[in-house]
């Protein structure tokens, strides 16, 4: 078993080095990470600037860095640096939550989803924490659902499971829950400042917020100390507006003598 790992916190991370560490017990895996931090950068990719590649096997780790996204890291694996296709990717870990509406910002899941427009399955791993480095639920999740996907492949093609791990030891687990995106989302508030020349900048910080209860959403489940898989469609239609507007008319056939 081959695996492609990618990341968004850059190939120095402690998250990735623990995947890296954790999935090499089982598959043979090879690193595609950004050369550095590339937090909520979404499905970016690099168009007007070269992409560059250099290997990091010094680290211990085997694979390259990349000074580009987590989707331009996963293209370029998979057209240049393989010469394998691989039988899945992992995206992470990374060191905070993906939970709620604010998964659309994170360059953790969209190297998932890179992965899955390449027609690999492809997963996104979440330790909901920015500061912990105690990676043993997330490795430990992070396998779970590796052996189930081995076991019942249930994941279409154009999906990906973005899973998101409390951030407690192992044996504080609970188990895994399958769950929907929690209808919260991280609010920013913009903060004015001065630097030392009196010259204005802005800095974003902010809080979560509830838009609508949820009930055994992402964010809920991880509160009550279970991991939450959620599953993903890159096809991002949604067929029951498709559905509703048809019926409402809003088809139309338009001639000249309309758009006169």
């Amino acid at each position: 078993m081959r695996i492609l790992l990618t990341n968004d916190d850059g190939y120095q991370a402690h998250g990735i080095r623990a995947l890296y560490d954790a999935l090499s017990e089982v598959a043979d895996v090879t690193v595609v990470a950004p050369d550095r931090e590339q937090s909520a950068v979404s499905l970016a990719i690099t168009l007007t600037d070269p992409l560059r590649a250099w290997s990091i096997d010094h680290t211990g780790m085997k694979g390259y860095c990349v000074n580009g996204t987590p989707g331009d890291c996963v293209k370029l694996g998979m057209s240049e640096l393989l010469d394998f296709k691989p039988d899945f990717i992992f995206s992470g870990i990374n060191q905070g939550s993906n939970v709620g509406l604010n998964c659309n910002y994170s360059g953790t899941v969209a190297g998932a989803v890179e992965g899955s427009m390449n027609g690999v399955p492809s997963i996104a791993i979440s330790l909901l924490s920015y500061r912990s480095r105690d990676f043993s639920g997330a490795t430990y999740a992070a396998r779970k659902v590796l052996e189930k996907l081995q076991t019942d492949n249930l994941l279409p093609p154009f999906h990906v499971l973005s899973v998101n791990v409390p951030a407690v030891p192992k044996e504080e687990l609970k188990g895994l829950r399958i769950a929907p995106v929690s209808q919260v989302m991280y609010r920013e508030v913009v903060e004015r400042r001065l630097d030392t020349r009196e010259n204005e900048y802005y800095w974003l910080g902010g809080a979560w917020h509830q838009i609508a209860p949820t009930v055994g959403g992402d964010h809920e489940v991880t509160v009550d100390g279970f991991v939450a898989v959620t599953p993903l469609k890159v096809d991002w239609t949604a067929h029951e507006v498709v559905a509703n507007l048809r019926k409402a008319g809003w088809d139309e056939e338009w001639t000249g003598k309309d758009k006169a």
